[in-house]
């Protein structure tokens, strides 16, 4: 029994290994992603455009339109209320 324990061990440390080198490969991808995405803003903000509403935009098309017109909705009538 001794005998099978080290292995097993090494077998679960190689998959250990494995999983901890996938994940750290995918989080450099993220960040040159991230870098990239810095890079666009930045040009885009050279170019004249609003960044921030840029970012908005951007979160508004990943919405359901029936939820983003439910919200809209819902923020006209608070603004109403409160004379704005």
């Amino acid at each position: 029994m001794q005998d099978e324990t080290p292995e097993t061990y090494r077998v679960t440390a190689d998959e250990l290994r494995q999983f901890i080198e996938r994940f750290e490969r995918l989080e450099a991808e993220k960040k040159d992603i991230a870098d990239q995405q810095k890079e666009v803003m930045a040009e885009a903000k050279g170019r004249g455009y609003d960044t921030k509403v840029m970012r908005k935009v951007i979160a508004l098309r990943k919405r359901d339109s029936a939820d983003i017109a439910e919200e809209e909705a819902v923020l006209d009538l608070y603004k109403q209320a409160l004379g704005m």
